[in-house]
């Protein structure tokens, strides 16, 4: 669709030309090019800005990548669900992520026909697609925009995972195990059941479906006994279709490559680097040193050196390995397992920065100034030899002064100047204020046999902040690198948060008697300063939640608008290539603009392919995310399932007119209070104040609020907890006595008397 370039005006455009561009130019409109495109001198550019702004803040426009776009528009490159067809026979699809409360209905795309497909290249219905899109200038009531296919990345899932549960008379049943098909069984006939036995998990295609009666399938695939140890991650692999197998072509690809030699390559193999990863990593993908500087002009610097595995040695592009790491674009992490994007002959061995074994590595040294900040930097193809892996315990340890047989050695001359070195990148960081959630992540420990036994926070240690920050590090200067040789390159990009999620927080504290500016620049330090005010406050972990849930969702692509959580202009991730696909294109990007050697990203790739590379791996990203949250739900139910009846404490997770979430202190596990059994008073809810308020009372139950829940009800195949309410609620306004009677409920609440029984379920 051809673009409207506005005629050449004198003076100011007026509103309705603004929104006309906006309009037109759909990801293509910031402050710059509408002013190059109504010829706006620099003395204008303070004015167009308090326009835009104002645009924005009355709903007409909004903010996505730095760009204005009209409200509830897509992108040009948007990844789509094919739902059906119209009534010319033409595929329909809708967005797979769009925000139906903030823009109402998804939009539904057309997909354009193409002539004579090639076998398994024409889409259908149920198939995730990614399309270009173009909005229709005359929409019709059936489609708003027309896409074209691009590529499809899974076809329609004809294969439901399940419980297969026997009948005396022969056959069974199939109980799904996905959430959102709980209750719709499927019949299995009983030449159909492959012999599965009762309670195994099974896979089965569906073969009929009617009107009336069950759907019947037919079991294609036995995984096993549910109780045993590695089934509940199998249910995840298996319901998303994250790839699991790798081709014979790959495979043997891996099993045939060989480790690299000198050739091309800088010698460091006498570099004291070191590898400091969690105790049970298998694979090594970073090393790191550092030493002061001894160059007069840079007095208290550091030198600091990251070498990464060079796997884009090993994986070229368009190779059988390439196609499978693109597919799974990243690793994805279990309790009991790990599904890698690599074969383990290539992740777990010829890739891995193994101590004291000669290893391929494309390596950055950086220069650091006294305040932290990095002066200059350049990249090495290198050999190199691991000195020494350590956990991050043992690394923190050592630089506690609590060092052992491995750290003794190398405290002095390795880990002393390597933490020096961070304590001086921490003072540029703490300038610099990227967002500073406090959020402890948890950990799932298992017993030998694979179920649950216990879950951790581990603590947050400097060594995890020392590889943290020199990774950032590194990270920015790829994308710097990049950029100055003008190579195209897969940016991790976080965007600004929305308007309507900045208001709502702007709301929320001013119900606390709290402020936020209004009008000024959105930067990570102003939320930083509202969760200093409630640092050890009973609202700290509202705000928190609060501030999570009104951040952006970081991405990748191939068009730069900058990191807004960790406050840089350009980063792009390039220090951990063996388990995410971005690395290694950032990797191949490296070795074409330095011109390093072999594996170089083709001359092919352009902004376009980029750009469909970083959808997919986005998307892929997000199954893995989906997939691993729900293992570690599964694993909780199972591990609760024999505790019905117990009391738990816990803290509201999230309010929805349906209910509460409530997360459980002792595991994490996230359960629900359905609304209708929260008590005697009828809750509305506020989504202003993250809260349920009882309409005559005024008791609240609000995001953040510690309550005393009991369980009534596990699924462990949906991974699903159930909860009933024990605590009394906050009281938000004051109530009446009854006169000649005992005190009313939120009267004594106030004089510190405590409900002990359990609330009375309405209805």
């Amino acid at each position: 669709m051809a673009r409207t370039k506005p005629k050449q005006t004198f003076g100011f455009p007026s509103r309705e030309q603004l929104l006309a561009f906006i309009k037109d130019n759909p990801g293509k409109a910031g402050t710059r090019e509408i002013a190059r495109a109504f010829g706006l001198k620099n003395a204008d550019r303070a004015e167009l800005k308090r326009a835009l702004r104002s645009l924005a803040d009355e709903g007409a426009v909004e903010k996505r990548r730095h760009k204005l776009h009209k409200p509830g528009t897509l992108p040009s490159v948007t990844l789509a669900d094919v739902t059906g067809r119209d009534r010319d026979g033409d595929l329909l699809a809708i967005p797979t992520e769009w925000d139906e409360e903030a823009h109402g209905e998804a939009p539904k795309i057309r997909i354009g026909t193409v002539r004579r497909p090639k076998p398994g290249e024409a889409a259908g219905v149920g198939d995730r697609v990614l399309l270009r899109l173009e909005e229709l200038r005359e929409p019709d009531q059936e489609a708003r925009y027309s896409g074209r296919v691009i590529k499809i990345l899974t076809h329609a899932k004809k294969r439901i995972l399940g419980i297969f549960r026997a009948l005396p008379t022969g056959g069974g049943r199939l109980v799904p195990v996905d959430k959102k098909s709980l209750g719709r069984e499927l019949s299995i006939a009983p030449s159909a059941t492959m012999d599965a036995q009762d309670g195994e998990l099974v896979a089965a295609d569906i073969t009929k479906e009617g009107r009336f009666g069950l759907p019947t399938g037919r079991i294609k695939e036995r995984l096993g006994s549910l109780k045993s140890e590695r089934a509940v991650s199998l249910i995840a692999i298996h319901a998303h279709s994250i790839p699991n197998v790798f081709s014979t072509e790959a495979l043997a690809e891996a099993e045939a490559a060989k480790p690299a030699d000198l050739k091309g390559r800088e010698d460091w193999r006498k570099i004291p680097l070191v590898t400091i990863d969690p105790v049970d990593a298998k694979d090594h993908d970073d090393a790191v040193f550092a030493e002061p500087d001894d160059h007069p002009d840079n007095r208290g610097g550091h030198i600091v050196t990251v070498a990464i595995a060079d796997v884009a040695h090993y994986v070229l592009p368009g190779s059988a390995l390439d196609r499978e790491a693109l597919d799974r674009g990243n690793s994805v992490y279990f309790p009991d397992r790990v599904v890698p994007m690599l074969p383990e002959r290539i992740s777990n061995d010829l890739c891995s920065l193994k101590p004291n074994v000669d290893r391929a590595a494309l390596a950055v040294r950086m220069v650091i100034a006294s305040d932290g900040r990095k002066k200059s930097h350049t990249f090495h193809r290198v050999l190199m030899r691991s000195a020494a892996k350590l956990s991050y315990t043992q690394a923190q340890d050592a630089f506690d002064d609590r060092t052992d047989d491995l750290t003794g050695p190398i405290k002095k001359p390795v880990l002393d100047p390597l933490y020096a070195a961070y304590r001086t990148v921490k003072r540029a960081r703490d300038q610099r204020g990227p967002l500073d959630l406090d959020l402890p992540e948890r950990k799932i420990l298992l017993k030998p046999d694979g179920t649950l036994d216990r879950v951790i926070i581990p603590e947050r240690l400097d060594a995890h902040k020392l590889i943290e920050e020199f990774m950032i590090l590194a990270n920015v200067a790829a994308a710097e690198s990049l950029e100055r040789a003008s190579t195209p390159l897969v940016y991790r990009v976080h965007d600004e948060p929305s308007l309507e999620k900045v208001e709502a927080l702007r709301e929320l504290l001013r119900t606390m008697d709290m402020s936020f500016p209004k009008g000024s620049v959105l930067r990570p330090s102003l939320f930083n300063d509202v969760l200093a005010r409630v640092k050890g406050k009973d609202t700290e972990i509202l705000i928190n939640e609060v501030v999570l849930r009104s951040q952006a969702q970081a991405e990748y692509s191939a068009e730069n608008y900058g990191h807004f959580g960790l406050a840089l202009r350009r980063y792009a991730h390039f220090t951990s290539p063996i388990r995410r696909y971005a690395d290694l294109i950032v990797h191949r990007a490296l070795i074409r603009a330095l011109k390093l050697g072999d594996g170089a990203l083709p001359e092919s790739a352009d902004l376009l392919s980029l750009n469909e590379i970083s959808a997919r791996i986005s998307a892929a990203e997000r199954r893995a995310m989906k997939a691993e949250r729900e293992t570690v739900d599964r694993l909780i139910a199972h591990h609760l399932a024999d505790r019905i009846g117990a009391t738990f404490e816990g803290r509201i997770g999230g309010v929805t007119r349906a209910g509460l979430f409530v997360k459980l202190d002792e595991t994490g596990a996230d359960g629900f209070i359905p609304a209708r059994t929260i008590g005697d008073d009828y809750y509305q809810y506020h989504e202003d104040r993250h809260a349920m308020i009882g309409r005559s009372t005024g008791e609240t139950y609000r995001l953040g609020d510690h309550v005393t829940v009991r369980l009534v009800e596990a699924i462990p195949v949906a991974g699903a907890l159930r909860f009933e309410l024990l605590s009394d609620g906050r009281i938000e306004k004051p109530q009446r006595r009854k006169i000649g009677g005992k005190p009313e409920r939120s009267e004594r609440k106030r004089s510190g008397q405590k409900k002990r029984t359990p609330r009375k379920r309405r209805g």
